[in-house]
């Protein structure tokens, strides 16, 4: 195993304090327990958003810490979930008066301690929005249904856009619930990638064969197939996500091409450019974008597509500004 770390048992700890030093102005971060929050939080008379999940998919969820978009994310060890009182910490820390909307990946260890942090805080009204985005499985190692997995980030913008305009806690949740039902999810796999206190592959692939399907800790997918074209993998992820909502010619969609940490740019430019067409053809209209890692396994070459099917209102939303470590715009 080679990585750029000490010790495996300090790694998120170390990481985080880099984190605190590069983002200064942006974010203020507590170790015990772990919470990365807004520099400004808790903002007056503004619904909070708090999010989390296992460290090792950054930048999700503290790169996406600050204006426009979350007030504060649980960093849990990695692959593992933040517990209660770590969640319970972040809500204190952060909310401003007008209620906290805890956003919550699909997996089984993550609802239970968000669940259980929202009855530990008293005097705050919590409520929490699950997404289970991954179109791949119904079930796999870490969930009951399916797994929360890129359409986070875009439901972690588009509400916390609405929440820095001022909309309430009733309008959030329902923005919310409307995000996850219109944003579907699959990647893929080209390696494994390793858990630093493991020490070695979360699963063997052989040098021609992909993981279709793949979780974003390295759970299995649909199948194992031999490595393809980039054209004959962009359709692998691209028809069971269009095939599922489904969406349709007229359609106007927000288009996510996520590297799963090991992919360069310039392969996934290339598979961004590949679902455009496939898209158009089907008369479909990408109206925005997204290409980058965003939502990683470590150092796992692979990627993800996400299409959230977009009304006005969440276009607006979009387009709105952000100013975190990892999404910067109209600002």
């Amino acid at each position: 195993m080679k990585k750029i770390i000490n010790d495996p048992a300090t790694v998120v700890v170390d990481a985080l304090r880099g984190m605190a030093l590069a983002h200064a102005d942006l974010v203020d971060v507590q170790y015990e327990p772990a919470v990365v929050a807004r520099v400004d939080a808790p903002v007056p008379r503004k619904v909070a958003l708090v999010s989390g999940g296992g460290s090792g998919h950054e930048p999700l969820h503290g790169g996406f810490v600050g204006r426009g978009m979350l007030d504060a994310a649980c960093p849990g060890p990695v692959f593992t979930s933040p517990t209660p009182d770590q969640v319970a910490a972040a809500v204190s820390r952060v909310d401003g008066g007008a209620g906290t909307l805890l956003i919550v990946k699909n997996y089984t260890g993550d609802v239970l301690n968000f669940e259980t942090a929202g009855e530990l805080v008293e005097g705050v009204d919590v409520r929490m929005v699950v997404i289970d985005d991954d179109v791949a499985v119904k079930d796999s190692l870490y969930t009951a249904g399916r797994r929360g997995v890129g359409g986070t980030v875009l439901l972690e913008k588009i509400v916390g856009a609405a929440a820095e305009r001022g909309v309430d806690l009733d309008g959030c949740e329902a923005l919310a619930r409307r995000v996850v039902a219109q944003v579907r999810s699959m990647g893929l796999a080209l390696t494994a990638c390793t858990v630093p206190h493991a020490g070695e592959p979360s699963f063997t692939l052989a040098d021609d064969e992909m993981e279709l399907g793949i979780g974003i800790h390295g759970e299995p997918g649909r199948r194992r197939v031999p490595v393809g074209s980039a054209d004959e993998m962009v359709r692998a992820l691209l028809d069971p996500v269009l095939e599922d909502l489904p969406f349709g010619e007229g359609d106007r969609v927000l288009l996510f091409t996520n590297s799963m940490g090991g992919t360069p740019l310039i392969e996934l430019y290339l598979a961004h450019g590949i679902a455009e067409r496939l898209l158009a053809e089907r008369g479909i209209t990408v109206e925005r974008r997204l290409v980058g890692p965003y939502v990683t396994s470590l150092e796992m070459q692979g990627m993800s597509l996400t299409l959230l099917k977009l009304d006005d209102e969440m276009l607006q939303l979009w387009d709105a500004p952000v100013h975190t470590p990892a999404l910067r715009w109209g600002v």
